[in-house]
């Protein structure tokens, strides 16, 4: 039984993750605007010129140049932008990465949620307290980020690589090219950069996403609103996406960031850790920083609840009888 739970959230999670990977590289794209590692990037300086045409001449230069922050872009805007400057493949940038980070991460969470929820689920009355869903979530998410930190490092590298100049771009071929570059230019160590954000955001999704959809698939059958099918799976994935993309969006912004920094050998990396870079971007940007790319978010948070257990409600019907 534990095999098979492995099974059948590894399927229903690949498909889920490359469906609606388009959608999760504009939430990337979305989570690193406004960043900038220059001290003041809003003022330019100016130098006054080393030779004047006379020596009377009374030139008054500005030391600085105030440059308007760049405007905010919608989801729509870089989708289309992304697709005008890199073509319509860019899209897909770093799939392949998801897909082994779906692999890794998600069979290991999906299965440990379904091993815990088997073990600690009332034998008499066949439920499972929420706190006890809740716990599951906490532990599976944090052991299927450990698994999987490398992948995701290499996905948000990938999938970011577009928005740089093409001199600063790292032009990863392929996830395992991602890897061995990281490897080999940074250390085995960088393939875990950001675990520590990882895991946090992995157990709070983990929890808050099928905890809720359980609890939510629960309420609906126990009330007999609607029938265990394809409408009372659809709608409790709704309420788990919703749930989930609210909770894990600000740790998501952070992990994002942090992994996509770059590090060279003897010079400061522009964040110490998490909270350095949760600090320099309240500062530089405003507390709703933390929720930058919240609509792409819930908009793939979304559909990709709704196709990963729709997916894993038919997958286990399919497998019932091994």
């Amino acid at each position: 039984m534990g095999l098979k739970g492995f099974a059948e959230g590894g399927i229903a999670s690949i498909i889920a993750g490359a469906s609606t990977h388009p959608l999760d590289l504009i939430k990337v794209r979305m989570q690193l605007q406004g960043e900038s590692h220059i001290p003041n990037p809003s003022a330019i300086q100016f130098h006054r010129p080393a030779f004047a045409l006379t020596s009377t001449a009374n030139i008054s230069l500005p030391t600085t140049l105030e440059v308007p922050p760049p405007p905010r872009v919608g989801p729509l805007s870089i989708g289309v932008r992304i697709i005008q400057s890199e073509g319509a493949a860019a899209l897909f940038s770093g799939v392949s990465a998801t897909i082994l980070r779906q692999t890794l991460y998600s069979t290991t969470r999906m299965g440990l949620y379904d091993v815990l929820k088997h073990k600690w689920t009332d034998p008499d009355t066949n439920n499972m307290p929420l706190v006890r869903k809740i716990v599951a979530g906490l532990i599976s998410g944090a052991v299927g980020a450990a698994v999987g930190n490398p992948a995701d490092v290499a996905m948000v590298r990938m999938q970011a690589d577009g928005r740089l100049p093409i001199e600063q771009r790292r032009n990863y071929k392929s996830v395992v090219d991602a890897l061995s570059q990281m490897s080999k230019q940074e250390g085995v160590a960088s393939l875990w950069r950001g675990s520590g954000l990882t895991v946090n955001r992995a157990m709070i999704v983990t929890a808050s996403q099928l905890a809720s959809y359980d609890q939510a698939k629960e309420m609906i059958l126990d009330k007999g609103l609607m029938n265990d099918g394809i409408g009372t799976h659809v709608t409790a994935s709704f309420v788990a996406g919703f749930v989930a993309s609210v909770a894990s969006n600000p740790i998501d912004v952070i992990k994002t960031r942090v992994m996509n920094m770059k590090v060279n050998p003897g010079v400061e990396p522009p964040y110490k850790g998490a909270l350095d870079c949760a600090m320099k971007t309240i500062k530089a940007e405003g507390p709703m920083a933390l929720y930058k790319g919240f609509i792409p978010t819930i908009s793939r948070q979304g559909p990709f609840t709704v196709v990963l257990f729709v997916t894993l409600e038919q997958v286990r019907r399919l497998l019932k009888d091994f």
